[in-house]
């Protein structure tokens, strides 16, 4: 019998495999495990309960980043609730010995943001966080996916996790981007293609000629939001735009280690009789920038296009109708021209250097709307030194915008960055659903550059005009 050739995340699950369990799950050994102050308390409570130590705990890194202020990270943390999160993490991260960028420390950042940007994310690696936006990382060709707490108290034990083995999907994206086209249209085009379970039970991974051309930050934008698809992950096998990207980087290997890891990436992407469990494909011309007009992801449409009539099925036109009313939107309308309240740039989707100089490049020479309150909120303080050292603080200065601290901000609400009742937010997270981004907000979800042209007109807006 001949052996057929194996998938990327094929590879990378078979080498992290301990034992399969007949009719069960696949025990995994994980690489990397990343803690943020939300989803672990309990975990850290249930190693106590049972006398239990972190197994690995080099292998574990901590940073608090859903409840720390955008502003006066200086000063205690005013919430009360907020502050004891981002305490008890602290305690928990002294108490059983592991690594955590504090809330001030020049690490401190959105944990997505900030495991790339130290080599912390690595191709060929098996990485889980206790948040559903972990496929961020598989950007580098790693197999990352989020988890719930009693899974990272598992792995915080043992190293490991019991996992279902997920089916494999390759979604490919022939051609080229036309103009204002940015990975987070992409990815909303891609989620309204699939809709939001299209790809529930599957691992995503994404090819083609469009994909290959973006560069590491773009891709993480895109394989964040695979998680909104239904997709238990995405990854995008590493190839030489990975291996320039991770150069140097602190945590990366160096010397010899480097060029035995470089030498085992490159032997990671998949075999060319590889076989996917089903192959999607699209057409990049398809593609424009891209408005959600619903309250979940999949509820979009491009720039240029009117909201469509409500589905046939009678419960799914109920959801829709019901969607339409809070967002105060109607079929057949255009969302172009509809007054715009709030305007949020950042979250783990798209708070990275590459976005702040999308959004630097549009409004460069402009002003901020008059009426427009704008969160700009970088995703770690290494995403800050960069963004003075290109003198992208001083655009946006000079447009009338201020540059506020790292932090995961208005994407979910945790913190003071709350989007007021009714008032509409042009926005850059990843989810819109109702009071995502506080009580009664509504959210159209965007990429960079449309929410540059919300911000300087004060309006949704194609910024290709």
């Amino acid at each position: 019998m001949i052996a057929m050739g194996k998938t990327l995340f094929d590879k990378i699950w078979d080498a992290h495999t301990v034992s399969d369990i007949a009719g069960g799950p696949t025990q995994l050994y994980i690489d990397r495990h990343y803690c943020h102050e939300v989803t672990s308390p309990q975990a850290f409570d249930g190693l106590r309960h049972r006398g239990l130590s972190v197994f690995r705990p080099e292998r574990t890194i901590c940073s608090p980043d859903h409840n720390i202020p955008t502003a006066g990270q200086d000063k205690p943390i005013a919430d009360p609730v907020s502050r004891n999160q981002v305490e008890t993490l602290e305690r928990n991260a002294a108490e059983f010995g592991l690594t955590i960028f504090g809330i001030g420390h020049e690490k401190n950042g959105i944990i997505h943001v900030i495991g790339p940007e130290n080599g912390l994310t690595l191709p060929g690696s098996t990485i889980v966080c206790g948040d559903s936006h972990t496929s961020t990382h598989g950007a580098v060709g790693a197999v990352a996916f989020g988890i719930g707490t009693s899974e990272v108290e598992m792995v915080l034990a043992t190293q490991c996790i019991l996992q279902p083995r997920p089916k494999t999907m390759r979604i490919t994206v022939n051609g080229t981007l036309g103009e204002g086209v940015t990975a987070k249209d992409i990815a909303l085009f891609l989620i309204a293609k699939m809709t939001t379970g299209g790809a529930t039970g599957y691992f995503v991974e994404y090819a083609g000629e469009a994909i290959r051309a973006l560069n590491m930050e773009q891709r993480m934008t895109l394989c964040n939001l695979s998680i909104e698809m239904g997709a238990r992950g995405g990854l995008i096998a590493p190839d030489d735009t990975t291996i320039e990207y991770l150069r140097g980087r602190e945590y990366a290997p160096k010397g010899a280690e480097w060029d035995a890891a470089v030498a085992y990436w490159k032997s990671l992407p998949s075999d060319a009789d590889a076989v996917f469990d089903r192959e999607v494909t699209f057409d990049a011309a398809e593609i424009e920038p891209r408005v959600t007009f619903g309250t979940n992801p999949g509820m979009g449409i491009g720039i240029s296009e009117k909201i469509p009539a409500p589905p046939e099925d009678p419960a799914a036109r109920a959801s829709f109708e019901k969607s339409l009313e809070y967002m105060g939107f109607e079929p057949g309308q255009s969302l172009e021209g509809t007054p715009v309240d709030y305007v949020f740039l950042g979250s783990c989707t798209n708070g990275r250097l590459e976005d702040f100089r999308v959004f630097s490049s549009y409004v460069k020479g402009k002003k901020k709307a008059d009426g427009v309150t704008a969160w700009l909120v970088p995703g770690s303080w290494a995403i800050v030194k960069q963004i003075k050292a290109e003198g992208i603080d001083r655009i946006l200065e000079d447009a009338g915008f201020e540059l506020r601290q790292p932090g995961c901000s208005a994407c979910l609400a945790m913190n003071d960055d709350k989007v007021p009742a009714g008032k509409l937010a042009v926005s850059t997270s990843n989810r819109n659903f109702e009071g995502r981004q506080g009580p009664g907000a509504r959210t159209v979800l965007a990429g960079p550059l449309v929410a540059a042209a919300a911000a300087v007109s004060g309006v949704i807006k194609d910024p290709r005009k």
